[in-house]
This record gives structure tokens, sequence and C-alpha cells, in this order.
């Protein structure tokens, strides 16, 4: 089944005077859509009561749970301490996830920073191995590290080296950020085939049967010659990519994912744009 949610709660949500996350699966199940990503990025603060909370009424509106984890997270830093404090993120938000019911933390792999990018990818790659031994040992085995292609060329985060992340253990799927692809590539989603390499590309590496749920982020982003600038939203005409360049290569391939909208406050308003230009396709 593809799902279509937001990435937080939209401007609109607190807007008709909801105040807290444990409203939001019923509210996001009333706008049509079934999917609800749990903004972690400034920190895994939620506590076991709110979590749970969420939990039971993402079971009573069928809303599958996700969660972002902490932006500050680099595994590719050369330093011991914050590479063990990366793991430990990993495994905050990997509690927090299962007590929202959910499976899948999406997290961004780090930053090179002044090191040359093969010797941050290959400490990032020890350190993913390290948190999913971490995560397994502290009996979340269930849960799917989901790391994410990144907007801005300077970041780890590559199509490439997501595939080759997820391709060295099988209990990893790849975040692929349309909007982030888009804009590391000053715009190089533009067409139905540009969208087609990618999917393919994912395919030949990890395989259909794993990819078929991958999970996604979709929105329209600004970017400078460095990349990612900031989120747009679907209103905002000047930038890309368009989703009416995505979804029928999600049908050719036969492709269910799970499709986070990030755009800025209209999320949800967007995610169901993207549901219905999807279906319209059946």
């Amino acid at each position: 089944m593809i799902r279509f949610g937001p990435a937080g709660n939209c401007d609109r949500f607190y807007e008709e005077g909801l105040k807290s996350s444990p409203q939001a699966p019923a509210w996001i199940a009333a706008q049509g859509l079934n999917a609800y990503e749990y903004a972690a990025g400034h920190g895994v603060s939620i506590g076991q009561e709110t979590a749970e909370k969420i939990c039971a009424a993402a079971r009573e509106n069928a809303i599958s749970v996700s969660i972002h984890a902490p932006y500050y997270i680099n595994c590719g830093s050369p330093e011991e301490e914050k590479q063990l404090s990366s793991i430990n993120y990993l495994l905050q938000s990997a509690r927090a996830v299962t007590w929202m019911g959910g499976t899948r933390v999406i997290f961004h792999v780090g930053s090179p920073g002044k090191r040359s990018r093969d010797a941050a990818f290959s400490d990032a790659c020890k350190v993913v191995r390290a948190a999913r031994i971490a995560l397994d040992e502290a009996g979340y085995e269930q849960v799917i590290l989901c790391p994410e292609t990144m907007g801005r060329p300077s970041q780890l985060g590559t199509l490439e080296e997501v595939l080759h992340l997820c391709r060295e253990n099988d209990r990893m799927l790849p975040t692929i950020d349309f909007g982030h692809l888009h804009a590391a590539g000053r715009g190089c989603m533009t067409d139905e085939a540009a969208f087609d390499r990618v999917l393919t590309e994912m395919i030949s590496v990890l395989g259909y049967d794993r990819c078929r749920n991958f999970h996604s982020h979709f929105s329209k982003i600004a970017y400078t010659a460095k990349g990612e600038r900031q989120h747009a939203t679907f209103a905002d005409l000047e930038y890309g990519p368009d989703f009416h360049h995505l979804a029928p290569m999600l049908k050719k391939h036969g492709l269910e994912p799970t499709i986070i909208c990030e755009s800025r406050g209209t999320q949800a308003d967007d995610a169901l744009i993207m549901k219905e230009i999807y279906f319209s396709l059946f």
C-alpha cells in the first residue's frame, strides 16, 4: 500500500485549534492521508506516555508512523565522542518510534567537514554498522534505519552513498528525498526520465522486493549553487521538482513507498495533492 502524509504538524493543524501530536493521527486520517513522520530533528524529547498516545491514535486511524532523528547526527565525524553521540541519538529515536508503534528511523548521515569525502564516508559506514548492532542489542531489531539523500553536495548522502549504506545491511531502507536530489543537482529532476533513473538505480542496487516500499520525502526546494536553501510549497510555482513526473514512474515500476511531504507549513495539504495526482493514474 502506498502511503502519503506530513512531516510534523502543518500550519492548518494548529489553525484549527489542535495543539499536540497525539491529536495528529486522527486529524491526518480525516484529511484522507495515512502516514505521519514525527519530527525530532532538534532532539528526541518525547516521553513514553505521549508517544504511546500517538501509538494508540495511529492504530485506531490506520496511520503509519516514522520518526526523523536529530539533524545534528554526524556519522562521518572522526571524533569518537561525536560518533558515539550519533549512535545514541539513533538509539533514542528507535526507542521513541517503538513507543509510537512505528519502525522507521530517518536520519542524515552527516558531513565530511574539512576531511576527504572518502575518509568521512568510510567512518560513516562503520558508525552506521555500530548503530545497527547497538539497536539489536537494545532490543530494537524491528527498527529500520533509513539514511536520507541530502540537498547539498557538501553533505554525505548522495544517492550512491545512501544505497551503499543500505546494501550493507538488509534492515535498512533508503529515504529518497527527491527535493534534495533536485537541489543538490541544481535543478536536475525536471522530467520523468530523471525520476526513472533514480528508481531504476535503487532497484538495481537493492532489488525490487526490498525497494517496493521504500521511504521517501517530497517537497519543492529553493536552491543556490551550493544546493538546498529552503523548503517551499506546491503553490511556489517557480520551484521544483514536480510530483507529476514521479507518480507515473512509481506506477511503471510497481512501487508503493511511504511518501512524506516536507513542504513549508503546507505539508498535509501538499501530501493530499500528491495522493490525488497518484491515484488519478488508475
